[in-house]
């Protein structure tokens, strides 16, 4: 494992975190005695579904969209949320408040099947309720990714066939993430990243990823990978800005090949890659990446504005 491994959720240490207030089915508690029970089917059995969201200026960015995996993703297994988006809004802001907190602000909102009868698979045995937890950090990620970049290692863990888990769904089992993590890391790099069943890739272990090859931008098809929200920001502000844009399929070849390489994810917006299995990607220029940021902040900012 590399001495200064470096991950995509690297953030600068707050001591403010130390003393945060954590949401649990509507109470809250210091995060010293936020607690739920072992026999909760999220901790059984990763039985539950979660979003990651960024708070701007006292607005959380993109919410409905956020909003809107969730609730399908809940739909999609069963999984009643107990309350409807203006809910889930009010958690949010009575979990903000109790914080302070304004901006640079990173949430964990964690929903399971509930708390079970019994220690066994089947979900008719959690019988009172979901549980709902929120977490709130503040959270501002290091610049130094910026400049260094990441460094990613192909790893074999396969992302992932919709027939037996699929990718969209942003649940609590992330087995097949931590697995290909470990292996990037014994690999000597700090993100695996993971293809598809065809063998085209497809994704990091925690973000999406994207090549930038001739001033074109490239994707995976996200047929099998976590259709992020900031992907699709990235791709949207491709096509508005006139950047090419291509959701395709693409072997490694053409990403060992690219002039620049970088991940999107809710927490560290576009994070640079710097080389994949050893190999350097492009010149360390990277003019694309750097225009996509600069669109990007653009949005957020917009974005802020209309919302606050």
């Amino acid at each position: 494992m590399p001495t200064d491994h470096k991950t995509t959720h690297d953030a600068l240490e707050d001591p403010r975190n130390a003393d945060i207030q954590i949401y649990v089915n509507g109470t809250l508690y210091h995060r010293d005695e936020a607690k739920v029970s072992v026999y909760d089917s999220g901790f059984m059995l990763g039985d539950g579904m979660w979003e990651g969201m960024r708070l701007y200026d006292g607005v959380w960015a993109f919410f409905d969209e956020h909003m809107d995996r969730f609730f399908d993703s809940c739909k999609a297994v069963s999984l009643d949320i107990g309350m409807d988006r203006a809910g889930v809004a009010e958690a949010l802001e009575m979990t903000r408040q109790a914080n302070g907190m304004v901006t640079d602000v990173h949430c964990r909102l964690m929903l399971t099947r509930g708390v079970k009868v019994r220690p066994f698979q089947h979900p008719a045995l959690s019988r009172s309720g979901p549980t709902l937890v929120i977490i709130m950090e503040h959270s501002k990620p290091v610049d130094r990714l910026q400049s260094a970049g990441i460094r990613l290692a192909t790893v074999p863990q396969v992302r992932g066939l919709p027939m037996s888990q699929d990718a969209k769904y942003n649940s609590h089992s992330k087995l097949n993430c931590v697995i290909a993590c470990l292996q990037a890391e014994q690999a000597g790099a700090d993100e695996g990243l993971m293809l598809d069943p065809h063998g085209f890739v497809n994704t990091t272990n925690a973000c999406n990823f994207f090549v930038v090859r001739k001033g074109a931008v490239w994707t995976s098809t996200g047929d099998y990978c976590m259709n992020g929200v900031t992907r699709q920001k990235v791709i949207d502000l491709c096509r508005a800005d006139g950047i090419p844009i291509f959701e395709k399929n693409y072997s490694l070849y053409e990403a060992y090949s690219a002039d620049e390489a970088f991940l999107t994810g809710t927490f560290g917006a576009q994070t640079p890659v710097a080389q994949i299995d050893g190999k350097p990607i492009g010149t360390g220029d990277r003019p694309v990446t750097a225009r996509i940021r600069e669109l990007y902040k653009n949005m957020i900012r917009d974005h802020v504005a209309d919302r606050g």
